[in-house]
């Protein structure tokens, strides 16, 4: 069994505690059952379930700590854990940023269940990976793709009498339709919460539409041009921007939030003022658990407002260190939009470039946030609102920073994955002048 119910988790956590002699003692217990469908070249390849649950148990004497995990919660099994993290943690080094855990809370449950999502079965993933690959077979396409569900439990409790129970799902879809002589590919990806809102017969046809389209592309020259990044290509560049909303690696000049002279740039103007983005663990469409990994309650904050820097993320060690109040590490990123769809957002457009999908993207340049990468699975030239030809992919140089201060106009917001990151994202498509592309790629 892996999931188990809130009064299951509390008594085996219970006796976790119970169990230790450390100073104090921590306990996560999670599990899940995870179902995943894949298919390729028109058929399915693999597919299967895994149910597993495993019990962590973090222990401290003084400022050692040590750490074991387990799945197996028999009472021998959970004494053996409990003595495993103590061993550890006597031959441990003293952590000289030691932080005792923290008391008793209260957390707001999020809705991060779905019961639409939880009845996933093997025929339902059967049907995705049908719908996907009968419209491409015999029609000159080929079908790739994924789709991995999963329902679980999160149970959260520590020696100063802490407890959090929740239970989640996630839903994540991607499929990648290429014609058979491989010159044109397209994508579609859906990250939802409610397997109830996807319709795999709707979303293949734009990886179609896109494999097809694409197929005879043209050599466009690099330089700086207006684009229209999709959500899923403006997630693979932001989200790495997002790993340096940490206050102590800006306080000691390792980030492009550090202020020369000391300090960050909590409260500057650094975007454009159509920027806003947020973090809500109960957002209804992207809701995620109402605490972080130390057990910290989250709460509904401004990241980002009117370009402003409002929040960055204070460790408990660090905001004692600076004299500041430390803040839950956000599980989402939620940015602000308007009301216009990709097409409409092609149509305003005099001359520019839309993005299906950035890829392979690295840092250059920490300080700027500067990095490079590759567009992929349809890159199309825009003149006069519509869509003229395919281009050949390019290698990009950008800042998400750059980005972010040439805007020249925001759609409607959707739920994405973040690439380089644990956020679950809402992001609108962007329209964006003068993004650099340095080189062209022939892969598609």
């Amino acid at each position: 069994m892996s999931i188990f119910t809130e009064q299951e988790a509390k008594a085996i956590l219970d006796k976790v505690i119970a169990l230790s002699k450390a100073d104090e003692c921590t306990a996560t217990l999670a599990g899940s059952i995870d179902g995943n469908i894949r298919f390729a070249l028109n058929n399915v390849s693999t597919s299967g379930m895994v149910n597993n649950a495993e019990l962590a148990v973090q222990v401290a004497f003084g400022k050692r700590v040590g750490t074991a995990s387990i799945n197996e919660f028999d009472d021998a099994s959970l004494e053996r854990v409990v003595r495993r993290a103590e061993d550890l943690a006597r031959l441990a080094p003293e952590n000289p940023e030691f932080m005792p855990i923290i008391g008793k809370q209260e957390y707001k449950p999020s809705p991060t269940f779905s019961a639409s999502t939880a009845a996933i079965d093997p025929e339902f993933r059967a049907k995705v990976a049908a719908d996907s690959i009968t419209p491409c077979r015999g029609h000159g396409l080929i079908a790739a793709g994924f789709l991995e569900d999963s329902r679980g439990f999160v149970a959260i409790a520590n020696s100063k009498g802490n407890f959090g129970y929740q239970q989640n799902t996630s839903f994540d879809y991607t499929c990648t339709v290429r014609t058979e002589d491989g010159r044109g590919s397209g994508w579609v990806g859906r990250n939802l919460k409610d397997a109830s809102d996807f319709h795999a017969e709707q979303e293949i046809e734009i990886a179609k539409r896109k494999a097809i389209e694409s197929a005879e592309a043209k050599a466009l020259e690099p330089g700086k041009y207006t684009v229209i990044l999709e959500p899923a290509a403006a997630a693979g560049l932001i989200s790495f921007m997002m790993n340096f909303f940490d206050a102590r690696s800006a306080d000691e000049g390792r980030s492009f939030l550090s202020k020369k002279g000391g300090g960050n740039k909590l409260g500057e103007q650094v975007y454009d003022p159509q920027v806003n983005m947020f973090a809500d663990p109960w957002h209804p469409d992207a809701p995620v658990l109402p605490w972080d990994g130390e057990g910290t309650p989250r709460e509904r904050i401004a990241i980002i407002e009117n370009g402003k820097v409002m929040n960055l993320n204070y460790s408990r060690y660090w905001a004692q260190k600076q004299g500041k109040t430390a803040n839950a590490r956000p599980g989402n990123l939620l940015m602000s939009g308007g009301s216009k769809s990709i097409a409409e957002l092609v149509k305003g457009t005099q001359k520019g470039i839309l993005l299906t999908r950035t890829w392979y993207i690295r840092m250059v340049d920490p300080q700027t946030v500067l990095l490079t990468g590759l567009t992929r699975d349809g890159t199309f030239y825009i003149e006069n609102g519509q869509i003229k030809h395919p281009v050949k992919n390019f290698r990009f140089n950008e800042s998400p920073v750059i980005m972010l201060n040439n805007i020249d106009e925001l759609g409607k917001p959707v739920r994405v994955a973040g690439d380089e990151s644990s956020y679950v994202m809402m992001i609108p498509p962007m329209k964006l002048r003068d993004f650099t592309f340095t080189s062209l790629s022939d892969a598609v």
